[in-house]
């Protein structure tokens, strides 16, 4: 089964909205709650003060999740490093996908960019699941920056290639597998400016936005400075796809070592 980590701030009002919850009904959902700490306060310090509030937060969100249509868990850090600790968890719990949560209603339309070195199949099988039968409908994105016309040879800048062969066939050719699978598929190009800039460019009119992890757009949306996050913050849920291709086994285990993380246990429906 499909998995999403949802990541919440649970002890700064951190929420998911009825939107995001509705969408991810496909698909199983842990929801991550976590609390960034100051540097020198101890983890296990915080979790005595605070874990029976955030894991009062964590058991409604759970629950509503699974009102939603999915399973749903939870699991509680407190951390002195919030990127880390949701690339961690997401190793852990085996998540197809994280979400950057953000305000929607009803979703009747997904953005999903293809641009940059991005696994193009685990993308489109992602989005195939999350949509499933309902009626949402889905733009496949492509940022060119100019580079590339529709004979060029694929560029890992602009596009993972595949055997569809150059950027643009491929975009089409996801468009085309979409539509076998019953959605409702459009492709649309952006020929200038940066990717993040095309990308924003393209969101009015959708209501959340698929991507790689290794998109172009990715850490801008993420992990990003204080302007690019008020512009990520009109956008809506982000779901970033996880690309596992080329993954060292012994790099994912060094990786997950965290000293400064505490966790709690799994809870709801999957357990």
């Amino acid at each position: 089964m499909t998995r999403v980590l949802v990541p919440v701030a649970v002890l700064e009002g951190g929420s998911v909205s009825p939107g995001l919850m509705s969408l991810l009904g496909t698909v199983d959902v842990t929801v991550l709650g976590y609390h960034v700490l100051p540097e020198q306060t101890p983890p296990d310090q915080a979790r005595l003060q605070f874990e029976e509030r955030a894991t009062s937060a964590l058991e409604d969100l759970s629950q509503e999740f699974r009102t939603a249509g999915g399973a749903a868990d939870h699991r509680l850090v407190f951390t002195h490093d919030r990127e880390q600790t949701i690339d961690r968890v997401a190793g852990e719990v085996d998540a197809d996908a994280f979400a950057v949560p953000g305000t929607t209603g009803d979703v009747d339309r997904i953005l999903v960019s293809l641009s940059g070195d991005v696994d193009v199949d685990r993308i489109r099988s992602f989005v195939e699941a999350l949509v499933g039968d309902r009626a949402i409908g889905v733009t496949l994105f492509l940022a060119t920056g100019g580079q590339i016309s529709d004979d060029a040879a694929g560029d890992a800048d602009t596009i993972g290639t595949g055997d569809d062969g150059a950027p643009a066939a491929q975009l089409e050719a996801t468009a085309d597998r979409l539509r076998e699978a019953g959605i409702d598929a459009e492709t649309t190009v952006a020929t200038e400016g940066s990717p993040f800039d095309s990308l924003i460019d393209a969101v009015p009119g959708h209501d959340a936005v698929v991507m790689g992890e290794r998109a172009p757009s990715f850490r801008s949306f993420v992990f990003g400075d204080e302007s690019e996050r008020v512009a990520a913050a009109s956008v809506g849920p982000v779901l970033v796809v996880r690309d596992r291709r080329d993954t060292d086994p012994d790099d994912a285990v060094e990786r997950t070592g965290d000293p400064d993380d505490t966790d709690g246990t799994a809870e709801g429906d999957d357990e």
